[in-house]
């Protein structure tokens, strides 16, 4: 069983600029595919909107909401160790918190189909007992998960699992974004949102890698690798390293199809891997450009606070998206094309940048994750700081 080796964790600022990154990832991708919706024949394109659409697929699909779970995983450690440092069990309370990310995205579901904190708060709460095992047998149970165990059983076994409905789940409600009202479309989203989005998870392999993700944050903690300590930076260059050499791989090997790249029959079972690779790619450059580079510190230092009210920018892009591509609002989904989107998208993250500025000016904190902090230590002395 784990134990708190009793060090300090303080705040971890490169932790913050890449989950400041995600999220930015995550609402242009959002964007470029209208929020779900998606267009066949939008009236403003332009030619280079299949590149454009290609290059962001590779960066960013699947590889920023990867990034936000090992960073989940990474929050959680570093709460459960402050709590067992005071001698306190942090399980009941990180429960009681699952419980509330799970309402808050209901709440987002109101407005985007496509939530995924109803997961997280679903998922996470396996951390609970994760939590407590020894970081050896952590690895082993992570390292199971990353590797798509239910593929390997699906292409050994020839079972399939069925997602015919998901097509029928996904018209629905894209006909009610595009043609009803906002009450309709938010009917639709919270009676098929979630299972939609279950479907998807287990077509894309997102279950077991989004918790393997999670547990993989909680090694990092463990390991404390976020740190500028003993000989970390040089575990990193490995991690570069190895990854640039399995993207490659992946490249060689693999087909290129729509700015994606598809590995045959083999494909559910290798593409989640070298999304991986790719995301691990990410993290490893950026912490340690982040420890090496004073200038790329500064640059990203107006990401930290994006970052710190990751919650508040993901609600909030779902809450301005919606509104500008659904038929409730603008409805400028045939409208815009690929780049025109990604401007669009751009936009929305300049606007909750400027926002969330003014805001940051005189709270520690975004307004969501005041709420969710306040409600999650409710009755304990930690809800007052």
């Amino acid at each position: 069983m784990y134990k708190t080796l009793g060090l300090k964790n303080s705040r971890i600022e490169v932790a913050d600029a890449l989950r400041g990154i995600a999220v930015i990832g995550i609402v242009l991708y959002h964007a470029v595919e209208h929020f779900n919706l998606g267009s066949s024949d939008p009236s403003l394109s332009l030619s280079c909107d299949g590149l454009v659409f290609n290059i962001l697929t590779v960066l960013l699909s699947g590889k920023m909401y990867g990034i936000f779970a090992l960073l989940f995983g990474l929050s959680f450690f570093i709460m459960r160790d402050n709590q067992e440092q005071k001698g306190k069990d942090f399980s009941a309370r990180f429960a009681w918190r699952m419980v509330l990310l799970f309402c808050f995205g209901v709440i987002n579901m109101t407005f985007y189909n496509g939530d995924i904190l109803t997961f997280y708060a679903l998922l996470g709460l396996l951390m609970i007992p994760a939590g407590y095992l020894s970081t050896p047998l952590l690895w082993a149970v992570t390292i199971f998960l990353l590797i798509q165990p239910i593929e390997i059983y699906s292409l050994l076994s020839g079972w399939k699992p069925d997602i015919s409905a998901m097509g029928k789940y996904y018209m629905i409600m894209g006909e009610a974004a595009v043609e009803g009202n906002f009450f309709e479309c938010a009917a639709a989203s919270l009676r098929y949102g979630f299972l939609t989005s279950l479907l998807w998870f287990i077509w894309k392999g997102r279950i077991t890698q989004t918790l393997g993700l999670f547990f993989l944050g909680i090694i990092f903690g463990r390991k404390r690798l976020f740190y500028n300590e003993g000989n970390h930076l040089k575990i990193w260059r490995w991690v570069l390293a190895v990854s640039v050499t399995l993207i490659a791989c992946g490249i060689i090997f693999g087909e290129v199809r729509r700015g994606d790249v598809r590995f045959g029959n083999l494909d559910s079972l290798i593409h989640p891997l070298f999304n991986l690779a790719i995301l691990l790619f990410i993290v490893s450059g950026v912490v340690l450009l982040w420890y090496k580079s004073e200038g790329f510190r500064k640059s990203l230092s107006h990401i930290c606070f994006f970052g710190r009210m990751s919650l508040t920018n993901y609600i909030l892009s779902s809450v301005l998206g919606t509104f500008i591509f659904y038929g409730w609002g603008l409805a400028l989904n045939d409208v815009l094309g690929t780049t025109w989107s990604l401007l669009v998208g751009i936009g929305i993250v300049v606007f909750q940048i400027c926002v969330l500025r003014l805001w940051a000016r005189k709270h520690q904190r975004g307004p969501l994750e005041t709420i969710w902090r306040k409600l999650t230590w409710i009755g304990s002395e930690e809800s007052s700081k």
